[in-house]
């Protein structure tokens, strides 16, 4: 028997489902800890996020909420655990960093499983943190070669997320396909306006008044998958592209930290390309 339990439900929108939802929790004996809802009016889609206590099983709990809902309602009940991740990365260490040290510090309710990277710049500092760290070079490989190697380890591992941090790589749609939403991703804000190498100096001979950062889902749309976080700082004409730089990782490192704690406790849903965060 379950004692807590994050209820996560989206579907059409009809009269009376809060009235209906909390009926079930109050029938089930459950007490409602925390509770958001939200109706969004163009599509007519209704997304709730309910905490509930008590003892209650969670196959009895879903199926007399689906008794309640209107058909086709995707209903989710998660008893709170420390997800698994893997970490991947390039050579890029400020938002790989991050995470190893607010997950050493007790911040990031996960484990991580392992680090992967196409680079090998990075195994001292994962090692540091006794984390597994896997090198898997990309030069003299096809992309399908290269990908075949990283998803046999990714395979060793019962995984909730992939997180991208700063893996300068493009993934192929087939690798996306193993794991639907379930591929987070950070990178500059500066997109579309600025692609290429060196996006902080090409922001910077424009002249740009305020660099941010975009944590989002993977999808097959290049950088346009559903966002999860954002945030931007101001800068000014003191600032050289360096500077900007560094202004920007720093605001890289704390968006996707941000992002993935979200996503870890169960907060984002997925609205088509869009996210309904509570």
């Amino acid at each position: 028997m379950a004692e807590r339990a994050r209820v996560l439900i989206d579907c059409n929108d009809e009269r009376g489902l809060v009235y209906r939802i909390s009926k079930v929790f109050f029938e089930t004996g459950l007490n409602v800890d925390s509770n958001r809802e939200f109706v969004d009016k163009e599509t007519g889609k209704f997304f709730m996020r309910s905490v509930v206590t008590g003892s209650f099983d969670e196959e009895v709990l879903r199926r007399a909420l689906e008794k309640e809902m209107p058909q086709g309602a995707h209903i989710r009940v998660i008893t709170p655990r420390r997800k698994r991740i893997v970490l991947m990365a390039t050579k890029e260490s400020h938002a790989l960093g991050d995470i190893l040290i607010r997950h050493a510090d007790g911040e990031l309710d996960a484990e991580i499983e392992a680090v992967i990277a196409n680079r090998d710049v990075l195994r001292d500092l994962v090692e540091r943190f006794d984390v597994p760290f896997f090198h898997v070079p990309a030069d003299g490989l096809s992309r399908a070669e290269h990908e075949a190697k990283t998803l046999e380890i990714l395979g060793r591992y019962d995984l909730d997320y992939i997180v991208l941090a700063k893996y300068m790589r493009i993934l192929t749609p087939e690798f996306v396909a193993r794991y639907p939403g379930k591929i987070l991703n950070i990178h500059h804000s500066f997109l579309p306006a600025f692609i290429g190498a060196n996006p902080y100096k090409q922001a910077y001979e424009r002249g740009v008044k305020i660099i941010g950062a975009t944590a989002h889902f993977v999808t097959d749309d290049l950088d346009e998958g559903p966002i999860i976080a954002q945030d931007v700082i101001p800068v000014n004409h003191r600032f050289d592209w360096r500077d900007m730089q560094r202004a920007g990782r720093d605001v890289e490192k704390v968006v996707l930290a941000r992002a993935l704690n979200l996503v870890l406790n169960d907060r984002v849903f997925i609205h088509g390309n869009k996210t309904i965060v509570f």
